[in-house]
Formats: C-alpha cells, structure tokens, sequence
C-alpha cells in the first residue's frame, strides 16, 4: 500500500489542523494505520493508532485528550485532527499501515510498520 499524508502547515499555539493520510490499494480496511512524529534531532514517536475496523484507538500520552485519530474506509483515508496545538507538537508527521492484529504494542512501535507516507509538516509557532 502506499501512502499520502497531507495537511501540514504553520500555526499558532492553540490553533487546529487536520492532517489527511491517503492509500492505494483495494485492500486498505485491512490495515491498522498509524500517526508518528518526527521533531528535529529526535527520533520518531508515536502519536495514535487505530485498529483496521476503525473501532480501537490508541494515543501518546502526550496528545491525548488533545488529537483524535479517525480512518473512512470509504475513502481509503486516515485522519489527525489536531487541537490545542503547543510548540512541542512541532515535527513532521508521517502515517503508517500495518497488516496483522491489532496489539497496543506493536501499533505504538516505529518498527511495527510495513509503509510509511512520505510526511507532512506541522510548525507551531508560540
């Protein structure tokens, strides 16, 4: 499967945004995708994850309360939407899919990941 994250862009503190994950492929509903972050001079992070069927999520408790991952099979589209932004959610953000069950572990794990989008940026500004 490959894939398109999209959204990206400079905001304020506090402000929204919506990053879009696209995917080809007629097999996309079976996949677990994932939200990860890369901010500059550190390693990627998980940020959220959601199960094939859409019905399990899963966050970094760093955004939690504050990011909300959604997935349309439909439109064979992944979703951030993004509130409350703070300086430190600065990076770049990237989706990924995964084929197999759906474990808490191995969705939060970089590792865990067979494709990865090319990444979209999010800045932050205070």
């Amino acid at each position: 499967v490959q894939l398109q994250a999209s959204g990206g862009g400079l905001v304020q503190a506090g402000a929204s945004l919506r990053l879009s994950c696209s995917a080809s492929g007629r097999t996309f509903s079976s996949y677990n995708l994932g939200w990860f972050r890369q901010a500059p001079g550190k390693e990627r992070e998980f940020v959220a994850g959601v199960s094939y069927s859409g019905s399990i999520t899963t966050y970094a408790d760093s955004v939690k309360g504050r990011f909300t991952i959604s997935r349309d099979n439909s439109k064979n589209s992944v979703y951030l939407q993004m509130n409350s932004l703070k300086p430190e959610d600065t990076a770049v953000y990237y989706c990924a899919a995964r084929s197999g069950s759906f474990q808490v572990t191995t969705t939060m794990s970089v590792g865990g990941y067979n494709y990865w989008g090319q990444g979209t940026l999010v800045t932050v500004s205070s």
